[in-house]
């Protein structure tokens, strides 16, 4: 596993010194700070940047995560991993340009990663449009983004509307980067149950959106790279789907309201 790595564009903002206590040392517009994670903003050689340091979570959080049955997230790596496999597939996502780790224990290790500031781009959760075909492209890539994500093996754990960033500049040909992956898993294949948990995330994400059946079914259709019928075929996973975005609403809500009530239950009888 690489230790150090560094565009050419990064050099020059470098010395022969530590990497990554340079890259710990940096100040910038802070984003989120918590006890082990800083990500903030900064222009380094006239560009605009997003950095992410990390230090080392500690055994506690470790065994908690553990025996809640999740794999930890100990640093940078996870993301590093996660944007080389999704560009080596074709998936529009952040470009790395500078890496560093440091340490073997797991408990301690301090890594740190610095991906391009994507620019101009708006969240898709901040993004709304009353063109019935402009919202047919965006619906039409955020399937084809999600179907080659899990393709390529990675799953995102924190697969929301908010982690699509789309381009401003040319809206008529909508073009997203898929955004935030320091929890994202990378295997041959997206196990089952974690495919369900990002479409169920995603589609819990959407439902402030004025959804309509058939703009699910074109969903489907697409993500499945199927014909619809053969797409539907598979009722269990839409309505495991289902199920993991309701339980997703109800976690902080007495009971969904009306719209999505009635789009899930359009989505219940979809042969």
């Amino acid at each position: 596993m690489i230790r150090d790595y560094l565009t050419t564009e990064l050099e020059s903002c470098f010395t022969d010194a530590d990497l990554f206590d340079q890259v710990d040392a940096l100040q910038g517009d802070v984003y989120r700070q918590v006890a082990t994670r800083r990500t903030f903003k900064i222009n380094l050689a006239g560009r605009h940047y997003f950095v992410k340091v990390h230090h080392g979570v500690g055994w506690t959080e470790i065994i908690k995560n553990l025996l809640q049955g999740r794999l930890p997230v100990l640093g940078a790596r996870n993301e590093w991993i996660a944007i080389k496999r999704l560009t080596e597939h074709g998936v529009p996502t952040m470009t790395a340009s500078l890496y560093c780790e440091r340490g073997s224990n797991p408990a301690k290790q301090r890594s740190a990663i610095v991906t391009e500031s994507l620019e101009p781009t708006i969240s898709l959760e901040d993004y709304s449009t009353e063109d019935p075909l402009q919202k047919r492209r965006i619906l039409s890539e955020v399937a084809r983004v999600s179907r080659e994500m899990h393709r390529a093996g990675v799953n995102h754990r924190d697969f929301y509307l908010c982690h699509f960033l789309m381009q401003e500049s040319d809206l008529t040909e909508p073009h997203l980067y898929l955004i935030d992956l320091h929890r994202a898993q990378v295997r041959s294949s997206v196990p089952p149950r974690w495919q369900v948990k990002d479409l169920g995330g995603l589609l819990f994400s959407a439902f402030d959106k004025p959804l309509t059946r058939r703009d699910l079914l074109r969903f489907i259709r697409i993500y499945s790279d199927k014909p619809l019928r053969e797409a539907l075929a598979d009722q269990a996973l839409w309505k495991a789907v289902r199920t993991r975005a309701k339980k997703l609403y109800l976690q902080d809500h007495e009971a969904v309201p009306d719209h999505v009530g009635k789009l899930l239950s359009t989505t219940g009888d979809m042969n």
